[in-house]
């Protein structure tokens, strides 16, 4: 037992999730331009200094091994920081914002992490979801829980009919059928009146049992707690049920097949594997994921429009995956606090964040292309020590 404890160490993961939360909290509370600033030069030379000393290396194990244990300390981790900020709208709506984001990176993370299907149009399926919120909500009486699967489904559907041209294609030119779609998918929403046109639509809040979302939540007479509160813990809830869902597809005989399929397709079509089925399920959930991120995210921003669900976004999404680590789940949630609040925070750079994520690819490329937190070698067997 002691041997079996000290191959799967937990302290390392538990003061790194520590030291995230503080930071996390000192970053988002701060508002001079300066202090920001040297908050972020001080995370990076920490991280430099513990790569150096062979910290980094200790975490991944730590989180590869105590999975669990760490995942529940980090969901406790989230609500910390949610309390913290229990009445500031702007930082809730940012929190939010990334939970939503994670979810829609994850859905890309099984087309292109696991199955390699290239989708460049992941803001598309987002804005399907969205949009599909708006006109739900404005226009029927179904159950907003409801709505949420609904636009995971026709984000899926539609993504149904975008697979057939890329099962027919391999490769870059793939990647180009998707990237039409996603031009197409903006054009078509701008000359499109009954979804708003280039205006947009409004989106209602969500309602549960009459209970109001965009009500602000009162303890008593002096304490009343953000609104924003309600959407944070609905998308955290999303985050982890789409966490289980990855983990559990990359574990099972459809991961497998999804690696053997982006390994080698030539290969893997010899062994007799059905290459389309695969990339059509891997397309299918993946999608499914970022339609409902989509729906929500909605609803947590009370407005959609054209402008939001570009091919710009969409590589957004894709730069998210590439930093954190293509088919690392954990990866992925770092890599979206990261693109999602630092130009949030630096208002200085707002019209140069593109140039940011760029900058941001173009490194990870060159020297550390496997990602911030690379993707450990497939267990099937999350208890199991060699």
């Amino acid at each position: 037992m002691r041997g079996r404890e000290s191959r799967s160490p937990l302290l390392p993961g538990l003061a790194a999730l520590m030291v995230i939360t503080a930071y996390l909290i000192a970053l988002l509370a701060v508002e001079r331009q300066s202090v920001i600033i040297a908050l972020l030069g001080l995370a990076i030379v920490a991280v430099l200094a513990a790569r150096w000393l062979g910290l980094l290396d200790a975490v991944a194990r730590s989180f590869v091994e105590r999975e669990d244990a760490l995942g529940g300390l980090a969901i406790c981790a989230a609500l910390a920081v949610a309390i913290w900020f229990y009445d500031d709208h702007f930082v809730l709506l940012l929190l939010s914002s990334v939970l939503l984001y994670a979810v829609a990176t994850l859905g890309l993370n099984l087309q292109f992490g696991y199955a390699g299907v290239l989708n460049f149009a992941g803001a598309s399926f987002f804005g399907i979801g969205a949009y599909t919120s708006s006109v739900l909500l404005a226009h029927t009486a179904v159950p907003h829980l409801l709505v949420l699967g609904i636009g995971g489904v026709l984000a899926a559907l539609v993504g149904l009919l975008l697979v057939f041209p890329v099962l027919r294609t391999r490769g870059h030119y793939a990647a180009v059928v998707t990237i039409a779609f996603a031009l197409l998918f903006k054009t078509f929403l701008e000359v499109n009146d009954v979804l708003g046109g280039p205006q947009g639509m409004q989106v209602p809040g969500m309602k549960i049992l009459g209970w109001s979302f965009n009500d602000n939540i009162e303890l008593g007479r002096r304490i009343e707690l953000s609104f924003y509160l309600n959407y944070f813990f609905l998308s955290l809830l999303l985050l982890i049920g789409a966490f289980v869902l990855v983990r559990r597809v990359e574990r099972s005989w459809i991961g497998l097949n999804l690696d053997a399929l982006r390994l080698d397709e030539t290969a893997a079509r010899c062994f007799g594997i059905a290459i389309a089925r695969w990339k059509t399920t891997a397309f299918l959930l993946g999608n499914f994921l970022i339609g409902v991120a989509g729906a929500l995210y909605g609803m947590v921003g009370g407005f959609v429009a054209p402008n939001n669900y570009t091919f710009a976004d969409s590589l957004i999404l894709v730069s998210i995956l590439l930093l954190g680590g293509i088919g690392n789940p954990w990866g992925v949630l770092a890599a979206t606090v990261i693109v999602v609040v630092v130009p949030e925070k630096l208002q200085a750079i707002q019209e140069y964040r593109f140039m940011l994520y760029a900058a941001l690819v173009i490194l990870v490329l060159l020297f550390r292309p496997e990602g911030l937190l690379p993707r450990p070698v497939r267990r099937y067997f999350p208890e199991w020590r060699p």
